[in-house]
């Protein structure tokens, strides 16, 4: 007989340590970290202290997570309310970089807009690359990772060679994009491709509405 065969057996008849409770009292199996042997009920009660510590640890994570969301979500509530108060389009403006830079901790902003009704004298309004705008209207969410080949890193000026990665995120009228956002990082790990982008599209979702109401 396999041993194959001896497990399935005690699956199929649960039954068979009623009939001989005599003989797990008997019955001996390695510790599982080496050393003497131990009971089965040894055994089954190291096996469940083993789950509840990884419970635990699991539970501890999210709990990380759920206190980083509040957080986050906190930080958000905050740049609305900075840029629904907003009078102008310099404020919305100051707004948004005091915002980034305070609450969210990103060092480097850059941001180009097209298709407005009202422009200023702004270099928000500089001319942007075809091949951005056409990444911008296809992206269907921010793009996030290493500094890309667009060209959107020269946006960034003098700080350009201390961006080490970035998120770009488009700014949309309904269906129609209007203008594109850009995130920068001194490291290079703190915006990556496998990162969630919710509260990216939300700070978008804001600060679109917030421009179109100033610009049009």
């Amino acid at each position: 007989m396999r041993a194959d065969d001896v497990a399935r057996y005690l699956q199929d008849h649960p039954q068979f340590f009623d009939d001989y409770h005599d003989l797990l009292a008997q019955l001996y199996v390695p510790h599982p970290h080496g050393g003497r042997a131990i009971s089965i009920t040894e055994r089954q009660i190291l096996t469940l202290r083993e789950k509840a510590k990884t419970l635990e640890l699991k539970l501890a994570e999210l709990l990380h997570f759920g206190e980083e969301n509040d957080l986050i979500s906190t930080r958000v509530h905050a740049l609305s309310i900075a840029l629904l108060t907003a009078g102008s389009f310099d404020a919305v403006m100051l707004a948004l970089r005091e915002q980034l830079a305070e609450a969210f901790a990103v060092p480097h902003m850059a941001l180009r807009m097209w298709n407005s009704v009202l422009t200023r004298d702004s270099e928000v309004f500089a001319p942007v690359d075809e091949a951005i705008r056409v990444f911008a209207n296809d992206s269907r969410e921010p793009y996030c990772g290493p500094v890309n080949d667009l060209g959107v890193l020269a946006w960034f000026g003098d700080a350009a060679p201390a961006v080490q990665s970035m998120a770009l995120i488009p700014l949309r009228r309904e269906s129609r994009t209007v203008g594109l956002l850009a995130l920068g990082a001194d490291d290079i790990e703190r915006f990556v491709p496998d990162m969630g982008t919710l509260y990216l599209e939300r700070i978008g979702e804001l600060l679109g509405a917030s421009l179109i109401r100033e610009l049009g």
